[in-house]
């Protein structure tokens, strides 16, 4: 997820189209939190660790 976030913010930066670096944003974010989650051992969505 975090991944797919910072693609999406770069081909939104460079072809400019703000609702993919928006999007990207929101990537980067959630998947950050969910790997944080996850690293410190509390269950995400009912799994022990998030992929």
């Amino acid at each position: 997820m975090i991944t797919l976030g910072i693609i999406l913010l770069i081909v939104g930066a460079l072809i400019d189209i703000s609702i993919l670096w928006t999007i990207g944003i929101v990537l980067v974010v959630v998947g950050a939190i969910l790997w944080i989650l996850g690293s410190v051992g509390r269950a995400v969505g009912g799994r022990c660790h998030y992929w």
